[in-house]
């Protein structure tokens, strides 16, 4: 548990508010209160909930949406009823985001879209800050290119300054480039406060993970490989998550691996030997960590597919 708060197992609610055609039907209706209980009933003990900037802001920043924070604080209370927590999740900033196909640049250059990242999270920690036991923060999903890293620490460290003004306790998770990478972990400057945890994605190997996925022009669409294949050994979780480890260590600080999962291109049998080597590495340096996804969106852990070996994955 993170500074002993429960957010161990989660589970992230991707294509909701987020990577979504942002139509009333699909805000309405792609997760439901019955979503929430079947989570709970899982054993899990939080859920991850990635935001897009524009389902809480038009589209000019002028001015704040309403309906966006009244659907997250829906959310939030649907996770309190169920005995569940909620971490809020940037996913896409005005500038910047992971999907190079959301056209969204000028972030780490530009003084006035940093400005209007500052305003949205103290706007978010003064209308979801509900209670810092309960809700945790995650600045921006998946900074990419290495050269933004010198900008990406400044930018964290002045929006972790302004969130603290409003929300002195809560949680803040921050990520480091090539799409959150362990190895990138030791980059992130030292935490601000003790509140602050080193946030990483894992999704490796690709070849395995990603097997099939369209969005990934150097691997081949059409080659399928088994757990076996894919050659992973006992120890391939260890060595990867050593560089953040010690960033943690050394930095007084814990890990949260806020995305992992595996496509559902790949065979059910081998995702489930994936999981459990990666789960056993996780028990093993008490890092918390949220499963993508819960729906659909390639990676749906409750997707028909996975009847019969959810199960096994949720042990």
């Amino acid at each position: 548990m993170l500074k002993g708060l429960a957010f161990e197992r989660g589970i992230n609610l991707g294509g909701w508010m987020s990577q979504c055609d942002y139509s009333e039907d699909r805000l309405n209706h792609f997760i439901t209160e019955e979503d929430i209980a079947r989570i709970a009933s899982w054993g899990l003990d939080h859920v991850r909930l990635p935001v897009d900037y524009n389902v809480l802001e038009t589209e000019d920043g002028s001015e704040y949406r309403a309906d966006g924070f009244a659907r997250i604080s829906r959310a939030y209370g649907w996770c309190r009823a169920h005995g569940l927590n909620l971490v809020i999740d940037l996913h896409k900033t005005a500038g910047f985001s992971f999907d190079a196909g959301e056209q969204e640049t000028g972030f780490f250059e530009s003084a006035s879209c940093q400005e209007r990242f500052y305003r949205l999270w103290e706007q978010i920690a003064a209308r979801c800050g509900e209670s810092p036991e309960h809700v945790a923060f995650e600045l921006l999903n998946e900074v990419t290119d290495p050269a933004f890293i010198g900008a990406w620490n400044r930018i964290a460290r002045t929006c972790i300054r302004r969130i603290r003004a409003i929300c002195p306790r809560h949680l803040i998770l921050v990520g480091s480039y090539h799409n959150n990478s362990a190895a990138a972990v030791p980059a992130l400057d030292p935490p601000l406060d003790d509140r602050v945890i080193y946030n990483f994605h894992c999704y490796e190997p690709l070849a395995f993970t990603h097997q099939g996925a369209h969005w990934v022009p150097q691997l081949d669409r059409d080659r399928r490989i088994s757990f076996e294949e894919a050659g992973i050994p006992e120890d391939y979780f260890d060595r990867l998550f050593a560089p953040a480890l010690e960033a943690a260590r050394k930095n007084g600080t814990e890990l949260y691996c806020g995305e992992y999962g595996v496509i559902d291109q790949a065979e059910p049998e081998s995702a489930v030997k994936w999981f459990r080597l990666i789960h056993a590495a996780f028990a093993r340096y008490g890092i918390g960590h949220s499963i993508w996804s819960y729906r659909e969106m390639d990676f749906g852990l409750a997707d028909a597919r996975m009847d019969g070996y959810r199960e096994q994955i949720l042990e």
